[in-house]
């Protein structure tokens, strides 16, 4: 690591000593920039050396002052004007005005495969600045997309290093990979959790099938298009970007006291039948141990960031190295990720442009427990954390073991997890324009890396459950050789009033993932760092090895037209074939799109009106497919165990069980989509609002329906195309940007996503899915799945009230005082399976976010909220008892105690009859509201960053997550999943608010 830093040291004094000579030969340059209408001046216009990032701002009365060469050119730029370039020619005075724009309509949107103007753009696509995302505290750059694209859910972890899921317009797929489409600067990958926030240009969200469908055999669950940072033609540029911050536990769940926890055990107890005698002889314990608190911390995270960039007419070049290093808020939990990129682009000659982009990323975590939070949340307080002895604290000393009432410092303590992943990705490009009108590109990319988790368990007693006879090791490791070859022709002409693009293209693509798992018993500790497997018993260690090879071909075209910029019209297909459909009559399969728009607002009729600045009508339909699916899913396997030995003629012989079933064949999983599009531009497009329908029907979803164990199969479910899901909805996006006369510019965007989902024709007919069981006793299962219903459902008894007492519950079997009281739905007369109801939908119907950009002379601030509304979140901390599991504060201080004393918490006996059976009391809101970001910067007057030979230097306070606001009693109801057991809470790693300091640099 100091290696790495003195590297960066020398580079970084070097730079510096460049800029210093080209800076002794700069002139000072002092003007007014004024409106071209009315004359005012403007404040806050940005001007930039042409080429370079160096530059200043005008103050309040529009005035700047910078320093430049004698010979560069000014670029002049400012929300809603026309950008404007003036040669300074050793002038050391240089007024200018700017011209209003329509620049909204005139911005480029990356879209699949090349660029389009956003007025030209017939599908629905969503655009994130990088400066946006690297405004915001996250250390994934997909979680600082969270409330910034309608349409598009975010749910995140609070695990370091662990990547948010994103979910767009809706889940669509069930089984397999659910997660969108990924493609950094032309290479695909399921996860960008490789990238460093900063690297990022922009970010477009491919939302709609119309879109997608150039990525056919992959974009059924959306595309995400991330362009990184390019060095520009300029002397050479020297940005550092670090912060330094804190993690602080939020919303933390409070626990009844060891008084509390004492008293609400011996009530269970009492209710037993026959009833028990009490646990504590004396319920006046203080208030004993606080096991979040002992287990949890305020967390130290530092990212720092370090870019040059620049380059000649012929070549440019941005190489960048990155450094993260963050706390979780679980003791001895930690996460650090080096990252290092380079990109260079070459003019050979005139028509042909070579270049490559290289990024190699390294992280190690030392990880927590994944059953960490579920202990804290169970272990009684009564119990110390160590005894006078320096002992661990024994919950059977208190006759309190079973299967989750531990210590959790023990827990912690004798973990001993490590986690490493290399990657190495990137691609190299050649393109070559030839007759003027046509474009050449082929690119290879790549992606190759390494996953490796080592745990350890040395031989240990800590307490009478947690203890290990002997030491173990296991290994797994996850190797990935991913590459992807691109060839395209591009042909792009404009005559009078005509704007004619074709694209036709090639993709050859092969993904190969190699695993192993090995363990090995009795390894000694002193091992650890060594090849320890091999200093285990040998009799005792097992290596698995397997792998997955999967290959793709694909083709696909794409013809855009406009006439009089005015009508617009968007087709294209690709066909695609995937060797896990190889064998059947599936290999290939076609996915076409076509797109059309009208820009109303260009039209003659619309000459005089004084409503609109721009009015489009755009709409698409298309076909996408999803070939995420497992290896070879059709494939007939055998199992062969000792169980299967017969003995003939003094000869063993190993027999053979088919224990599976599996489809005959399985079909492309196809996505159908329909979006309808306005968008509108008001008071010269200082407000623009966007609106979009979708209708999106995912076709022959791959399911896995129950099947009877009584054919004698291992799994109980069956794999196939058994079904139609249906995601439909509306969004909204306005963003009103302006400046005032008294030099205050900011920007204000809200956004609304709606959506609904629901399955639909399933296979099965009205036999129900059921899933959800993780984390709850008895085998229960709390979500169902059903034809005309969303998906993962929960599903459970619906709570009337509690029975007051024994004689009231006399006339319900296996009920009694304190229990739930369940709505007999059919009205036999008993509580079964029968009676069980919709308790609610883990899908959210709404999703939100208003984020704002203010900016007043030296000073700036960004603003973001963000939510979700109509979502339900199943609490299964609080279902999932044993018997002698703590209590929240909540429960203990609302508990049914006697006749009268609540008709809606239970009896401390949540462990009781039918008591911890999913049902409605379980089931909250999952509604929240955060202050997803909030940033204040300050940059240094130009004068004063001059002096010490900078460009700029910003400072800046930033907090993420400071404010959350909801009902839901747990940490946070920001809960993932699967799609058939999404939003199930048992204990995961929660959120947490972070303050930083950071300073940015130019030089």
């Amino acid at each position: 690591m100091k290696r790495i830093f003195t590297r960066i040291s020398v580079l970084a004094a070097f730079c510096l000593l460049t800029i210093n000579v080209a800076l002794a030969q700069n002139i000072t340059v002092k003007g007014k920039v004024i409106d071209g209408g009315d004359k005012t001046p403007l404040p806050g216009v940005t001007i930039l050396i042409k080429g370079t990032q160096n530059g200043a701002q005008t103050d309040e009365n529009g005035n700047y002052s910078i320093s430049v060469p004698a010979n560069a050119t000014l670029v002049f730029n400012f929300v809603g004007y026309t950008a404007l370039e003036q040669a300074v020619n050793n002038q050391t005075t240089l007024n200018v005005s700017l011209a209003s724009s329509t620049q909204q309509l005139e911005q480029v949107v990356v879209v699949g495969y090349g660029t389009q103007r956003k007025i030209d753009v017939t599908g629905s696509v969503g655009t994130v600045k990088g400066e946006d995302i690297s405004k915001q505290a996250s250390v994934n750059p997909v979680s600082a997309l969270q409330g910034k694209v309608a349409g598009v859910s975010i749910t995140n972890n609070g695990t370091p290093g662990s990547s948010p899921q994103i979910t767009i317009r809706g889940t669509s797929t069930i089984y397999g990979k659910t997660g969108p489409l990924y493609v950094v600067d032309g290479v695909w990958y399921d996860d960008i959790n490789f990238l460093n926030p900063a690297d990022i240009a922009n970010i477009s969200i491919l939302k709609d099938a119309s879109s997608q469908s150039i990525y056919g055999i992959r974009a059924a669950n959306g595309v995400v298009l991330v362009t990184t940072v390019k060095g520009k033609k300029g002397t050479a540029v020297i940005n550092y970007n670090g912060s330094v911050g804190i993690q602080t536990v939020t919303n933390q769940v409070e626990m009844a006291n060891a008084s509390e926890y004492a008293t609400a055990v011996n009530e269970a107890y009492s209710l037993q039948t026959p009833p028990v005698a009490p646990l504590f002889a004396n319920t006046n314990l203080g208030a004993g141990t606080d096991w979040y608190n002992q287990v949890l911390r305020s967390a130290a995270v530092t990212n720092h960031q370090l870019s040059i960039s620049g380059g000649s007419e012929k070549s440019t070049y941005n190489f960048s190295l990155g450094y993260l290093d963050q706390d979780g808020i679980v003791k001895n939990n930690n996460y650090k990720r080096y990252t290092a990129r380079l990109a260079n682009d070459f003019q050979i000659f005139e028509p042909l442009k070579i270049g490559y982009n290289v990024a190699g990323t390294y992280s190690k975590s030392k990880d927590a427990p994944t059953t960490i939070f579920r202990g804290m949340y169970a272990a009684s307080p009564v119990v110390p954390v160590f005894n006078p002895d320096g002992s661990y604290g024994d919950p059977n000393a208190f006759n309190l073991g079973n299967g989750s009432n531990m210590n959790p410092q023990a827990t912690l303590d004798f973990f001993n997890q490590n986690t490493t992943k290399y990657k190495i990705n990137g691609n190299v490009y050649a393109e070559l324009k030839f007759l003027k009108n046509f474009t050449f590109k082929t690119s290879i990319g790549g992606d190759f890396g390494q996953e490796e988790v080592r745990g350890y368990v040395p031989k240990y007693k800590a307490t009478n459950t947690q203890l290990s006879t002997i030491s173990k090791l296991d290994i797994d490791r996850i190797e990935n050789r991913n590459w992807l070859v691109e060839n395209t022709l591009t042909f792009d002409k404009r005559w009078s009033d005509h704007s004619l693009t074709i694209l036709a293209g090639q993709t050859a693509q092969r993904n190969k993932m190699y695993t192993i798992n090995a363990d090995a018993q009795n390894v000694p500790y002193t091992s650890e760092g060594d090849l320890y497997l091999a200093l285990g018993d040998a009799a005792a260690r097992s290596i698995i090895d397997k792998g997955e090879l999967s290959t793709f071909s694909s083709y696909f075209a794409r013809v855009n037209y406009g006439y009089k910029n005015k009508y617009l019209l968007n087709a294209s297909i690709r066909r695609d074939g995937a060797s896990q459909f190889f064998g059947s009559d599936n290999v290939w399969g076609n996915f076409p799109s076509i797109g059309a728009g009208w820009v109303i607002s260009n039209e003659e009729f619309m000459k005089n009106q004084n409503i609109f600045s721009n009015l489009k009508l755009r709409g698409s339909w298309g076909k996408v497919g999803n070939a995420g699916v497992p290896f070879n899913p059709s494939t007939q396997t055998v199992d062969q165990s000792a169980a299967l030995i017969a003995i003939f003629g003094g000869i063993p012989y190993t027999g053979a069980s088919i224990r599976s079933i599996v489809p005959p064949t399985l079909f492309w999983e196809r996505s159908a989509g329909t979006d309808i599009g306005l968008e509108m531009g008001f008071f010269k497009n200082r407000l623009n609002v966007e609106l979009d329908y979708y209708n999106r029907k995912t076709e022959q979803a791959i399911f896995d329906i129950p099947v009877l164990g009584s054919l004698g199969t291992a799994n109980s479910s069956l794999i196939a195309n058994q079904a139609d899901i249906q995601n439909r909805g509306f969004e909204f996006l306005a963003t009103w940007a302006d400046k005032t006369s008294g030099g205050l510019t900011y920007s204000i965007s809200g956004n609304l996503g709606i959506n609904n989902n629901k399955v639909l024709n399933v296979t099965s007919g009205a036999n129900p899915i059921y899933k959800g069981g993780a984390g709850l006793t008895s085998g229960y299962l709390s979500t169902r799945t059903v034809n005309n219903r969303p998906i993962g459902e929960f599903y459970g008894y619906q709570v009337a009230g509690i029975f007051q007492t024994d004689a009231e519950a006399a006339a319900w079997p296996g009920f009694k005082k304190g229990d739930f009281k369940y709505a007999d739905i059919n009205g036999d007369g008993t509580i079964d399976l029968r009676d069980r109801v919709v308790l609610g939908n883990p899908n959210p119907k709404f999703t939100y976010g208003l984020n704002t950009n203010f900016a007043y002379k030296n000073f700036d601030l960004t603003l973001d909220i963000q939510g979700v509304a109509d979502v339900d979140v199943f609490n299964a901390n609080l279902s999932s008892r044993f018997g002698n599991e703590n209590f929240t504060k909540d429960f203990f201080d609302h508990r049914w105690t006697g006749p009268g004393t609540s008709n809606t918490y239970p009896s401390a006996d949540l462990a009781g009859g039918l008591n911890n059976a999913p049902n409605s009391f379980y089931v909250e809101k999952g509604d929240y509201i955060r202050l997803r970001n909030i940033q204040l910067g300050y940059s240094l007057p130009s004068a004063i960053v001059n002096k010490w030979k900078m460009q700029r230097l910003r400072v800046f306070l930033n907090a993420q997550n400071a404010v959350n606001i909801f009902g839901y009693k747990g940490f946070s109801p920001e809960v993932g999943g699967t799609p058939t057991n999404a939003g199930i809470d048992t204990n995961v790693y929660p959120l947490f608010a972070t303050y930083n300091f950071g300073v940015n640099v130019t030089f």
